[in-house]
């Protein structure tokens, strides 16, 4: 089939990179975010799945809005069988979803419908699940309510950071993706309604979210941190300052009060409101993250101080 490929960050780039490689779709051009400033310079930066086309010689096409009257007519003159989604990062309004011949194909990081939404890894760790997976479903007008194509699972484990498990479920994930436009090609698969039941929904994470509230107890302390390692990061504050903080171990039972620090000679212990957590890494403004051990050595945190 000839298909326009959408998307725009790195978990992406396996899903794109598959669809270059097979011998049964061609990839004729590419939909992306536009370029976007990046670095201390500010300067305008390709997206990770741009950067790929344009290695490939594809046509990329970066649309401020995917509604723009010159980007739709662009699509329709291109005319692809199948456009396939990873991440696109922009709502596809019912002029675009009705080009494509087999409509728009979209590889969402969960098992639907659970985790609909902007952010389905980062809830699945949040909320302790002990398997997630990926689907493919055919885009429609609802949020990640379209009927599947197909799914494929994946084990949460008990040190996943949303940064780790988003990497496998996107190698994963690509060939799903392939094999489900193999399937629309030959006319080997059908779409099926999703349930009503299990429904739940994971809208955008934010940096608000992502603040360590000390009088959690621990597991939910360390499920909160992973789930938003790498980004936005989990924070805190040392006196009135934003420093932010590595994935987290659970301790043994201990008397300290909810952000209370104590600093021993390998470790450094941090009251919940159960036993407290032994941080791993710490990362004050404006510096590398650092073993939380070296950074009590400069920060030298008085007996009794806490994290707000």
């Amino acid at each position: 089939m000839r298909v326009v490929f959408a998307g725009t960050p790195e978990p992406a780039v396996p899903s794109l990179r598959r669809l270059l490689e097979s011998g049964e779709h061609e990839v004729v051009a590419v939909v992306t975010r536009p370029d976007a400033p990046a670095g201390r310079r500010r300067t305008l930066q390709r997206s990770p799945i741009g950067a790929l086309a344009d290695e490939a010689g594809v046509e990329v096409l970066t649309p401020a809005k995917p509604s723009d009257p010159e980007f739709l007519d662009r699509l329709r003159t291109i005319a692809p069988d199948c456009a396939p989604v990873v991440a696109y990062g922009n709502i596809l309004r019912p002029a675009a979803l009705a080009i494509p011949a087999h409509g728009w194909v979209n590889l969402h990081f969960s098992l639907l419908p659970a985790w609909r939404g902007a952010a389905p890894v980062q809830a699945a760790i949040r909320a302790g699940d002990e398997l997630t997976g990926a689907t493919t479903f055919r885009l429609e007008e609802g949020m990640d309510t379209g009927p599947v194509f197909g799914t494929v699972t994946e084990k949460v484990a008990d040190d996943d950071t949303a940064g780790a498990l988003l990497e496998r479920l996107a190698v994963s994930g690509a060939g799903l993706l392939v094999a489900t436009l193999d399937g629309i090609a030959d006319g080997s698969l059908t779409a099926v309604p999703q349930p009503a039941e299990g429904v739940s929904v994971a809208p955008k994470v934010t940096v608000d979210d992502a603040r360590v509230r000390w009088s959690d107890p621990p597991l939910a302390i360390d499920r909160l941190v992973r789930s938003v390692t790498p980004a936005p990061g989990a924070w805190t504050e040392f006196r009135g300052q934003r420093v932010k903080i590595g994935p987290v171990s659970t301790t043994g039972f201990d008397d300290l009060a909810p952000g209370e620090l104590r600093v021993e000679k390998r470790r450094v212990l941090v009251g919940t409101a159960g036993a407290p957590v032994a941080l791993g890494t710490v990362q004050p403004a404006g510096r590398p993250a650092m073993p939380a051990v070296d950074w009590t050595r400069g920060a030298q945190p008085a007996a009794g101080e806490r994290f707000e």
